[in-house]
């Protein structure tokens, strides 16, 4: 998901987001523990995603 994406989400949209992203990566880094993980690179593009959009809710939470 890109920068401009999230930003035309509102907030509750955005936390929702997180809590999903969030639910798929504990799933992936259980697939990682027990050997069945078949695209590592997936847990990254994860990560960064949920680092843009708090970075995006921090923006707002400053801007206001």
């Amino acid at each position: 998901m890109k920068v401009n994406e999230i930003r035309k989400l509102t907030t509750e949209e955005i936390n929702a987001k997180i809590k999903e992203t969030k639910e798929e990566l504990f799933n992936l880094r259980f697939q990682q523990a027990t050997g069945n993980l078949e695209k590592p690179s997936r847990i990254r593009e994860l990560r960064h995603t949920v680092a843009r959009m708090k970075t995006v809710l921090k923006e707002r939470e400053l801007g206001e």
